[in-house]
């Protein structure tokens, strides 16, 4: 792999109290998991689990037809919310990951070259890495600017260089929250015959996404951030015409189960085994819930960022990660003390106070190593649907009491 930098250090744990009630006071990690889950989503998963237990796709009986239509109705629930005219182009997966993972290690053959920011999560680097070792990949990462963007112009002069497989891009970044600009990414992509593959996990349900318009190739999402469905859960968009290399086989619950290849068509083609039925409804319940909030929550969201970052720049010792708070990023915020460790912050918030926050890495040393914070990490709070101006403010003045 082409890259500028060193090696990664892995940020220690924070330590945590056993034998307590372990849910906090106020819940700032959303970046990793949204949490509580809207009552909607809990409702959906507890009646998943005792009235469809049927398996999805797999019988003719009642209940796995209920089943089978819970799936259904999710897939079309987030094919609307994501710009997706085909529903059965979205695909099921366990994670983002496994999404990043399909949809990296299923268009990629031996010998090609591929194009990618230096701002990408592991879900990203770690397949690439695996691809360039085992494959002959090659991997050329292009620098983002010390807030975490990609510049278009950096990209094309290395699509240019050479021929190239693919684009990777994130859609935002998890350690400083910018935002890429994927539509000038995907026009680079198309006027080269490149594919742009996009990592969505921190854009789907905190960005406006409009698959239909936006042109991507894949697109791979979490279901359990943005989204507001429990973990377990992940999407990969896939455009008509790209066919990606399965990456499981097993049964699919279609026709032709005497067929040992498995079927052609999507979603089938990349679901082999059985779904997690309790989990996608979930994520159908949380994607409704979000589409009726509309705009009006993402706009509440990026005010209360806007309101953090602003606070913790007047903290004495901080330095904030990422774009100027009149740039748009999406809801986290990362930041740096001079004198205090992020991971001493974390514990403290935690153990005096009940806030709940990342410290270390975020499973993202590449941009870490771009922002100059591989070395020491970073405090990030994760700002989300049910985060209220008040526990802003709140954590706000703990953090000043903590470092002062």
């Amino acid at each position: 792999m082409t890259r500028r930098g060193h090696a990664a250090r892995r940020a220690p744990a924070t330590p945590r109290t056993p034998g307590i009630d372990p849910r906090p006071a106020i819940y700032l990690d959303h970046a990793a998991t949204s949490w509580p889950k809207p009552q909607p989503v809990i409702e959906a998963v507890t009646h998943a689990l005792t009235h469809l237990g049927g398996n999805p796709g797999r019988g003719a009986y009642q209940m796995a037809l209920a089943a089978s239509r819970a799936v259904f109705e999710a897939r079309r629930e987030c094919a609307a919310l994501l710009g997706v005219a085909d529903p059965s182009r979205l695909v099921f997966q366990p994670s983002c990951t496994a999404a990043c993972n399909l949809m990296l290690k299923g268009s990629l053959r031996e010998g090609e070259r591929v194009v990618v920011g230096s701002m990408e999560h592991n879900a990203i680097a770690r397949p690439l890495a695996r691809l360039a070792s085992r494959a002959g990949v090659e991997v050329v990462v292009v620098q983002a600017d010390p807030s975490g963007l990609v510049d278009p112009g950096d990209i094309e002069r290395e699509v240019r260089a050479a021929p190239t497989r693919a684009v990777v891009c994130q859609h935002a970044s998890n350690v400083t929250g910018a935002i890429q600009p994927l539509q000038d990414l995907a026009d680079i992509a198309r006027e080269a015959g490149a594919l742009l593959l996009v990592d969505g996990a921190q854009g789907a349900g905190h960005l406006d996404v409009d698959l239909g318009e936006l042109g991507a190739d894949a697109y791979a999402a979490s279901g359990h951030k943005g989204l507001l469905g429990p973990q377990g859960v992940g999407l990969l968009y896939v455009r008509p015409g790209l066919i990606l290399d399965e990456q499981i086989e097993g049964g699919t619950g279609a026709g032709a189960s005497e067929s040992l290849e498995m079927p052609p068509e999507l979603p089938d083609r990349y679901e082999a085994g059985t779904a997690n039925m309790p989990g996608i409804a979930g994520l159908g319940a949380g994607v409704r819930f979000l589409a009726a909030q509309g705009s009006a929550q993402r706009e509440r969201e990026a005010a209360l960022a806007r309101r953090l970052h602003e606070g913790i720049l007047g903290i004495r010792g901080f330095r904030v990660l990422g774009p100027p708070p009149k740039v748009d990023r999406v809801p986290l915020v990362a930041a740096v003390h001079a004198e205090v460790e992020a991971d001493r912050i974390a514990f403290e918030l935690d153990r005096a106070h009940g806030i709940a926050v990342r410290a270390g890495l975020h499973c993202a040393p590449w941009a870490h190593d771009t922002v100059g914070t591989l070395a020491c990490g970073a405090v990030r709070f994760g700002i989300g649907w049910d985060t209220t101006q008040a526990q802003v403010d709140r954590v706000l003045e703990v953090l000043a009491g903590t470092v002062a």
